[in-house]
């Protein structure tokens, strides 16, 4: 029973410890949006719809910018520098 409850504390401990750039498959924190949307306006985007970690980037769809041309985007999740700017069609 003492090895049970130690594998769960290691189990919890583990979960606790990982940083939340690093948890897949979720939308940013209120500070994470924040922060990409400073890069997107930054970048010459004024509008863009879903945000979402997904596979260890940040993933940004339909970003547009003022010209009216539309993009998905993909960030690094540390320095949010974008690393795919793929045109929509």
């Amino acid at each position: 029973m003492s090895m049970l409850k130690t594998l769960a504390a290691v189990a919890v401990v583990g979960v606790l410890a990982t940083p939340a750039w690093a948890q897949d498959d979720r939308p940013p924190t209120p500070q994470e949006r924040a922060a990409i949307e400073r890069v997107l306006r930054a970048e010459g985007f004024v509008r863009w719809d879903e945000i979402e970690l997904d596979d260890g980037v940040w993933e940004v769809e339909d970003a547009r910018t003022a010209d009216g041309r539309d993009y998905d985007l993909k960030l690094r999740p540390q320095s949010l520098e974008i690393i795919q700017h793929d045109a929509d069609t």
